[in-house]
């Protein structure tokens, strides 16, 4: 029974992942802490091997379309895995209630950065010409070509967000997407499918650190990760057909309610346990 429950999760988490390029973890994590019911140490590392293992499969669907900027997310995956080891260590002693509290507090932050950022006021033309940049199509995955200072500027911006998720991947558990997709698309002025298929290399990159930080200390069910990956894989090539079909705003808002529900949900349920 627990295999099943297990699988009819992967569902979702693997569709979440497929279509919008991250949040799998965002939702994982409950799912294995309070449907499955394992403590919140053992759920984070269960819930990196879920992410990683999907988001690798998810970067080879996108290898023919072109999406992900390999350059942005090698170097922005690169910097994170150092950064996800020293975050393991924190995630090691770290109680429990900061934990969830912790996720919950960035992921309604996360959410109503992205709604703003997907109103059509607020909207970026990415599509236009900056001076010193030769801008690429919106919703294609090639690189801009910057001028020299713009160019050291970016990097920096690159390397900063990169640490920045790593460290947050590693303490909260959650494969980072819910940080990757925002801090591509909003600091880094990726439209959201090339952030989304970028965030998917990023997420197998941050992944592998995570687990050899863990190494040694790995707690994982197969009897509950076995089915909950294998259906995930599966759900996620459902998921790229569905987001090929959707424009940047939509799936800017459809990962922005995502990050709302489920945060608000397990913040009310850490501040509920503290009481």
């Amino acid at each position: 029974m627990i295999g099943v429950l297990a699988g009819a999760l992967g569902l979702v988490v693997g569709l979440v992942i497929g279509t919008l390029g991250g949040g799998g973890g965002v939702l994982a994590v409950p799912a294995l802490v309070y449907a499955l019911g394992q403590d919140a140490r053992a759920a984070t590392t269960g819930s990196v091997v879920i992410v990683g293992v999907v988001s690798a499969v998810g970067v080879l669907t996108r290898l023919r379309d072109r999406s992900v900027d390999w350059r942005t997310g090698i170097v922005f995956g690169l910097v994170g895995v150092p950064a996800a080891w020293a975050g393991t260590l924190l995630n090691r002693v770290a109680p429990q209630p900061v934990l969830l509290l912790s996720f919950s507090a960035l992921t309604l932050a996360i959410a109503v950065l992205l709604l703003v950022r997907s109103t059509p006021a607020r909207a970026p033309a990415h599509g236009t010409e900056d001076a010193g940049t030769a801008a690429a199509d919106p919703d294609s995955g090639a690189t801009t070509v910057l001028a020299p200072p713009r160019r050291f500027v970016r990097a920096a911006q690159v390397v900063v967000s990169g640490a920045v998720v790593g460290f947050l991947t590693g303490f909260l558990g959650v494969g980072g997407g819910f940080l990757v997709v925002p801090a591509l698309a909003i600091v880094l002025g990726l439209a959201m499918p090339a952030a989304i298929a970028t965030s998917l290399l990023v997420l197998t990159l941050n992944a592998g650190g995570s687990l050899a930080a863990r190494a040694g200390h790995l707690d994982l069910d197969w009897a509950v990760l076995g089915p909950f990956v294998g259906v995930a894989v599966v759900a996620a090539l459902a998921g790229k057909l569905i987001s090929d079909r959707l424009s940047s705003a939509s799936l800017g808002r459809a990962f922005a309610a995502l990050l709302l529900l489920v945060g608000g949900f397990v913040g009310v349920e850490s501040v509920l346990a503290l009481l």
